[in-house]
C-alpha cells in the first residue's frame, strides 16, 4: 500500500477532482448510475468522455477501465509512480490501470474514500477472487452503517474490520475506535482508509477478541465473515471464518458481555443454522441467556439450501466451472450430515443492561424497514429499561405518549356504522402492525403525557361501562406490548 508521506498529495488529489459520491453520481446520471450497480459500466464510460480528473478516477477506479498516462497524471499530480510502487496502479505501455479500488463513500455529513479490492464480474467478465480478497462497500457493509447507534460515545470496537467501513462510521461519534482483523491485506488497506480521510483509529492484527483481551467498549459492531460452510483448506477470509457452522457468530455473542461497559451495545450482522426440529429463537438465545445481556435479534429472512449453495458458490466464481456440481453437491451432503434445514439471515443488538433478569425479543421481520434503525434500537434499549424498573402499580402512575408516527387504520364494509377490526401501524423503523379492540385503539389516541395511565384507563372503563379494577387488570399486559413494541412509550 502507499507509503505515509503520500498519502496527503493523494487525499489533496481527489478533493481537488471532487471524486464523491454526489459528483460522480451527478456526472453519471441517473441511468448509467443504476448500470453500475448492475455491473455493468457502458453507459458510464459514456458519460465520462469529457477528459476531468473526476471522469478520469471514474473510469480508472470505479470502470476498472484503462486510462492514458496523460489523464492519470493531470488526476493525480506526481503520484501515479509511486502507486504503481505500491500495487495500486498498474502501468502497461502508455495506459494505466487500477490494482486496487479508492471507490467515493459517504453520509449525509461526511465525504470519505474506501480502499479496498476492485469489484470483480464487471461487464459479465469472470467473477473470481482471491482468499485474502478485501471487499469493498456492500450491502451487508452499508446494512451494519444503519443498524449501528451513532450516540456519542468514549470507545467502539469494529471487529472484523475489512476495509475500514465501519471504522469511518465509528470514528465520527467515537472518541477512541480499535479496528481488528485476520487478514493482512485488509489490515493494510484499513490503515490507508484511516489515514486517506484524516480519521485516528488503531488497526489491530487479530481473530475474534484476541487483539483486545482485558479491554472493553461502549459499542461494538461486527459483521464478520459469517458464511455457513463446509471445512475445506479453500477459504475465503472476508465471508470465511473457519470455525465450524456459525460458530463465529456463537463466539461473538458469548464473548461480547466480556468486553462491554454498562449500557454498551454489541451489533451484530451475520447468518445462523436452522436445525431440523429445534426452533431458530431457541437456537440462538442458548447462546445469549448465559451472558445476561439484553437482545433484540430480527431474523430478515431465511435461505433454502439451493438457493444459499447458488449465491455462494457464484460469488467464489465457481459458477460455470468444470467442478461447479461438485462443489454444488459436496456442500448439500454437508448441511444433510449436519441436520441444517435452512439458513436465517439477519441482526443482533446486544446490551450490557445490568439487570438481572435481561430482556429478550428475538422476532422475524421479513417485513419493509425504514433505515436507518440505529436511533429506534436505542429506543427500544430505553423502553426496556422503562418497563423493566416499573411493577404494575408504579406503571399505573406514568405519563405515557404515543409515539409521533401511529397511525390508526380501520377496516370492514363500506358503510357499516362500525369498523370490522382496527389496526395501529408505525411508519418508521420496524413498522410494525397491531390489531386493537377499542380499549387500546381509544388508549393510544389518549396517551399525550398529561395523564396517568391508571386515569386513562378508569375513564375508558367509564365511558364503556366496564369496571375499572377489571379493566385495569386486562390490559395493563397489552399496555406492556405495546410500550415494548414502540406505539406507546415514555416521555
Amino acid at each position: 500500500m502507499l507509503s505515509d508521506p503520500y498519502v496527503p498529495a493523494l487525499r489533496d488529489a481527489l478533493r481537488h477532482a471532487d471524486f464523491t459520491v454526489d459528483q460522480v453520481g451527478a456526472l453519471l446520471g441517473a441511468d448509467a448510475h443504476r448500470a453500475l450497480m448492475r455491473n455493468e459500466t457502458a453507459p458510464a464510460y459514456r458519460a465520462t468522455a469529457d477528459g476531468s480528473p473526476v471522469s478520469t478516477l471514474t473510469r480508472l477506479f470505479s470502470l476498472q477501465r484503462p486510462v492514458s498516462r496523460e489523464a492519470a497524471d493531470r488526476a493525480l499530480p506526481g503520484l501515479v509512480d509511486a502507486l504503481v510502487g505500491a500495487d495500486m496502479l498498474a502501468a502497461s505501455g502508455e495506459d494505466v490501470r487500477a490494482a486496487v479500488d479508492i471507490r467515493p463513500y459517504g453520509d449525509e455529513d461526511h465525504d470519505w474514500w474506501v480502499v479496498c479490492d476492485l469489484t470483480p464480474g464487471l461487464d459479465g467478465g469472470g467473477r473470481t477472487v482471491t482468499r485474502d480478497h478485501v471487499l469493498g462497500i456492500s450491502e451487508a457493509s452499508s446494512s451494519l452503517a444503519q443498524l449501528t447507534i451513532r450516540s456519542e460515545i468514549g470507545s467502539a470496537l469494529d471487529l472484523g474490520a475489512g476495509c475500514g467501513v465501519q471504522a469511518l462510521h465509528l470514528a465520527s461519534h467515537a472518541r477512541r475506535v480499535v479496528a481488528t482483523d485476520v487478514n493482512q491485506r485488509a489490515l493494510e488497506m484499513c490503515r490507508l482508509t484511516g489515514a486517506l480521510n484524516e480519521v485516528a483509529y488503531d488497526v489491530r492484527d487479530g481473530s475474534l477478541f484476541d487483539p483486545v483481551a482485558g479491554e472493553t467498549y461502549d459499542l461494538i459492531a461486527t459483521n464478520p465473515p459469517f458464511v455457513v460452510s463446509p471445512p475445506t483448506e479453500e477459504r475465503y477470509v472476508y465471508r470465511d471464518s473457519g470455525f465450524s457452522g456459525d460458530d463465529v457468530v456463537r463466539r461473538i455473542v458469548e464473548g461480547a458481555q466480556a468486553h462491554l461497559n454498562p449500557g454498551g451495545w454489541c451489533q451484530i450482522l451475520a447468518n445462523w443454522i436452522h436445525l431440523d426440529g429445534q426452533p431458530w429463537t431457541e437456537r440462538i438465545a442458548s447462546w445469549i441467556e448465559p451472558t445476561g445481556l439484553d437482545a433484540w435479534v430480527l431474523q430478515r429472512e431465511v435461505a433454502d439450501l439451493p438457493t444459499y449453495v447458488e449465491m455462494w458458490l457464484a460469488d467464489a466464481g465457481q459458477k460455470g466451472t468444470p467442478d461447479y456440481v461438485r462443489q454444488y453437491d459436496a456442500w448439500l451432503d454437508w448441511f444433510e450430515d449436519q441436520g441444517i434445514e435452512g439458513i436465517g439471515f439477519g441482526w443482533l443488538c446486544l446490551r450490557n443492561s445490568g439487570r438481572s433478569t435481561p430482556t429478550l425479543n428475538l422476532e422475524e421481520w421479513p417485513y419493509e424497514i425504514e433505515q436507518p434503525l440505529g436511533p429506534h434500537v436505542a429506543a427500544w434499549g430505553a423502553r426496556a429499561d422503562g418497563l423493566a424498573a416499573l411493577d404494575d402499580d408504579q406503571l399505573l402512575g406514568a405519563r405515557l405518549v404515543h409515539a409521533e408516527d401511529v397511525v390508526q387504520e380501520t377496516f370492514g364494509p363500506v358503510g357499516a356504522e362500525d369498523p370490522e377490526y382496527l389496526m395501529v401501524r408505525l411508519q418508521r423503523g420496524v413498522r410494525r402492525a397491531r390489531q386493537v379492540d377499542t380499549v387500546e385503539a381509544g388508549l393510544i389516541g389518549a396517551c399525550d403525557g398529561e395523564l396517568q395511565l391508571g386515569q386513562l384507563l378508569d375513564a375508558l372503563a367509564q365511558l364503556l361501562g366496564r369496571e375499572p379494577g377489571e379493566l385495569r387488570m386486562t390490559y395493563l399486559p397489552q399496555v406492556r406490548e405495546l410500550i415494548a413494541d414502540g406505539f406507546l412509550t415514555f416521555p
